[in-house]
């Protein structure tokens, strides 16, 4: 992900140096001599990268990290001087460009001015921006990370104690179904620490699994009912809670399995 965002600050006309685990240039070396620096290291070394950066650190700069939380990274960061401005790119860094890609965007401590000039930046290269606090932020990933990944997850562990593979299913795949189980091999296909990380570091996920542990226990209920009525009751209130969205995402999801079966 580093390397991605070097190509945008580059692409702006920037001048980039990168440090890593290999390189002659150590963090400490940007942290005192850059005027933006970004932290982008797995989420469990961010804190002690930040902390030994924070004190050289002055009012001057700004300091970013590219975490998939918020609060923890934001909270180390204002303990240096400079101004501090969460960053959470909301996609991997396999991407091809920024465009129409999410950014969400958490100034803590910030001028306008530099908060303007980051974001503006990022637009150029046709990101989408979000700005919202580290503790709002973190709270929404409980859910657009937390739980997705838990059910995706839960999906593949089901599977396995089924002792059914998608290549037994493959010949009674329907579209949706190839789509459900290309997310959990797509999950399945990634760092295991930072899926990890971001479910168990994440203060605001075991309320969200509490809330799907009895979702899941209400909706076992209802199908095993003898009722039907029950069902359909469950199934209408999810509708009307969805509202729009029901219809925007059958189109968008037919745009996919066109896609898929011309692949």
């Amino acid at each position: 992900m580093g390397r991605l965002f070097a190509g945008v600050f580059e692409r702006a006309g920037d001048d980039v140096v990168c440090s890593g685990r290999t390189t002659r240039i150590t963090a400490m070396d940007i942290a005192k001599g850059s005027d933006l620096v970004i932290v982008s290291v797995p989420i469990h070394a961010t804190t002690e990268v930040i902390r030994d950066i924070a004190p050289h650190l002055v009012e001057s700069q700004v300091v970013c990290d590219l975490t998939s939380l918020k609060v923890f990274p934001v909270r180390e960061m204002l303990s240096s001087r400079a101004e501090v401005i969460g960053l959470h790119p909301m996609f991997g860094p396999s991407v091809r460009t920024l465009e129409q890609q999410t950014i969400i965007v958490t100034p803590a401590r910030c001028s306008p001015a530099n908060l303007d000039r980051l974001t503006e930046t990022l637009k150029k290269e046709g990101a989408r921006t979000t700005i919202t606090t580290p503790d709002a932020h973190d709270r929404m990933m409980a859910v657009v990370q937390g739980l997705t990944h838990f059910v995706t997850l839960s999906m593949a562990e089901t599977m396995r104690r089924l002792d059914i593979t998608p290549e037994k299913t493959e010949p009674f795949m329907s579209p949706v179904y190839q789509i459900e189980t290309g997310l959990v091999g797509r999950l399945l296909s990634q760092d295991p620490g930072l899926y990890g990380d971001m479910l168990r570091m994440n203060p605001y996920v075991p309320a969200v699994l509490e809330a799907c542990e009895h979702a899941v226990r209400d909706v076992k209920d209802t199908v095993l009912s003898d009722d039907s009525g029950l069902f359909e009751e469950l199934f209408t209130r999810n509708s009307e809670h969805f509202g729009k969205y029901c219809n925007a995402a059958s189109s968008l999801t037919d745009s996919l399995i066109e896609a898929m079966v011309k692949r």
